[in-house]
């Protein structure tokens, strides 16, 4: 790759592979990296060990999200969905299991898919697109069984309240909206950027991320991070934090956040900010955390940068992966 398409690279999401050892990461022009954290986190680690050891093109255009399951890494980028074998991966065997794409109403456009995730109850695959629908996939089938309509703007992003059966959906349109995974129906609405504490108009109302643990909810974008009782729907914390977020976490007894700012915030339950972690890019999009290994116990965080900022300790950032 030229270093001037390294320059404007962004990474957009990440996985752990099922063993916790590899970690792919996805980029803006349509490749996904594969890296070792075995050997990079290995005390006699080389800036070779900073490095893919495989790289390919999965999608036109970028890789939105990547999600790993028991045995397959699921991409997805321009309107399709791929499935590749973890164990052909790390034997940089690289051709998809198979290709999917959620039936689109609208022909010209190809909507892009934005967030996915699994809901292990049914083995299905939610997902979030930008023709303003969430689709469901039925894995063990490969059919796409059920349309949640609601939205009248982008989905982008989606996750699974399991203990309850219902999906989250979060949307350019304002609105994190609930659903009965059973019956696809939309159980609540909650419109953000009406409630005053929340609102930010100079930022827009669209909502780019949500996740849930048990009863509680965390979601913002235009609107400030906030978190959310689900029993009663009301907000009971705000996060003072600048610009969009883009991604939250719960984590122990703290939430994990980033967006616009070369930094991950360290928040409280009730509001507090309590630390900003700084990384290398000036601006981030994805933040996971590997729970698929005690060994490999990692932070990785990607942005507006060829770079993966990997933590091996929450507060100081050990080093940069980089495609």
């Amino acid at each position: 790759m030229e270093p001037v398409e390294l320059l404007h690279m962004s990474v957009f999401s990440q996985s752990f592979s099922p063993c916790g050892r590899f970690l792919a990461a996805g980029n803006s022009y349509g490749e996904i990296g594969l890296f070792s954290l075995a050997a990079a986190l290995s005390p006699d680690a080389t800036a070779a060990n900073q490095k893919p050891v495989l790289t390919f093109t999965a999608h036109k255009g970028p890789v939105f999200s990547l999600l790993s399951n028991d045995c397959v890494l699921l991409s997805a980028g321009n309107g399709e969905i791929s499935a590749w074998s973890w164990t052909e991966l790390t034997k940089k065997n690289v051709k998809p299991l198979w290709t999917k794409r959620p039936n689109y109403k609208s022909g010209l456009e190809i909507p892009e898919i934005n967030s996915m995730v699994l809901n292990p109850q049914d083995n299905s695959l939610v997902v979030g697109a930008g023709d303003n629908n969430v689709h469901v996939l039925d894995l063990e089938h490969g059919v796409f069984k059920t349309v949640l309509q609601g939205h009248t703007d982008y989905v982008h992003c989606v996750c699974v309240r399991e203990r309850e059966a219902e999906l989250l959906s979060g949307s350019e349109d304002g609105a994190v909206r609930m659903w009965d995974s059973r019956t696809g129906q939309c159980v609540h609405c909650i419109e953000v950027y009406k409630y005053e504490s929340c609102a930010r108009p100079q930022y827009g109302k669209w909502i780019s991320c949500v996740t849930t643990d048990s009863d509680w909810m965390l979601c913002g974008g235009g609107p400030s991070l906030s978190l959310w009782h689900l029993r009663s729907l009301s907000p009971t914390s705000m996060f003072p934090l600048s610009g969009c977020q883009r991604q939250a976490a719960f984590h122990q007894d703290k939430i994990l956040a980033v967006g616009e700012g070369a930094f991950v915030s360290h928040c409280l339950l009730g509001g507090e900010v309590k630390a900003q972690i700084p990384c290398t890019p000036s601006s981030l999009n994805t933040l996971q955390l590997n729970s698929n290994s005690s060994e490999h116990r990692v932070l990785t965080v990607g942005g507006s940068s060829s770079h993966v900022d990997v933590f091996t300790n929450l507060s100081y950032r050990a080093f940069s992966l980089s495609f």
